[in-house]
């Protein structure tokens, strides 16, 4: 299991999820905002879709990863050479939860953001990014990988899953779980 796709609404847990993953199986993870986003400049721009898709193409043309994000519609070729695809489902009011606490946490300096927090995003990240978050898309996009795809509410189940899968496929002799 080297290459693995984490979907989930803003606040699921992707990149938790995904940093941990990448330390326990030694796999990189890449997150999709990082491929969408031209971040060299105060003022962030998108990157034109053709470097957008051939960063991915780069990616997933590589033997082993694990990649993170929101984003559906362009990334389906993740899904199709997914080894594995976890859809994170924590509760709603978690993710509010974890939205409002990253963001206290970048506004006062305690962690880095890859965007600027304001409280127009804040709320469109609780609202529109968050409540009303496309599952039915997830749900249709991965339906042609059902056989692959699990749901999981939270880190130390999907580390449990995976360690236990490597296990199995003697992939991995030294998958330990330390999430919380």
């Amino acid at each position: 299991m080297k290459r693995i796709r984490i979907i989930g609404s803003f606040g699921s847990g992707k990149t938790t999820l995904a940093r941990l993953i990448s330390e326990e199986a030694d796999i990189t993870y890449y997150q999709l905002d990082n491929i969408v986003w031209d971040r060299s400049e105060e003022v962030q721009k998108r990157f034109p879709e053709t470097i957008r898709d051939g960063k991915l193409n780069q990616i997933i043309n590589s033997s082993s990863w694990v990649i993170e994000g929101v984003h559906i519609k362009w990334t389906q070729e993740s899904f199709n050479d997914a080894d594995l695809i976890i859809i994170l489902i924590p509760h709603v009011f978690l993710r509010d939860y974890r939205i409002i606490n990253r963001f206290i946490k970048t506004r006062i300096g305690l962690e880095e953001s890859n965007y600027k927090q304001t409280f127009r995003n804040l709320f469109r990240m609780i609202y529109a990014w968050n409540h009303n978050y496309d599952m039915d898309g997830v749900l249709k996009i991965t339906e042609p990988y059902a056989d692959k795809r699990i749901f999981i509410k939270n880190s130390k189940d999907a580390l449990n899953y995976i360690k236990q899968m490597m296990l199995e496929r003697h992939e991995f002799e030294k998958v330990t779980c330390t999430a919380k």
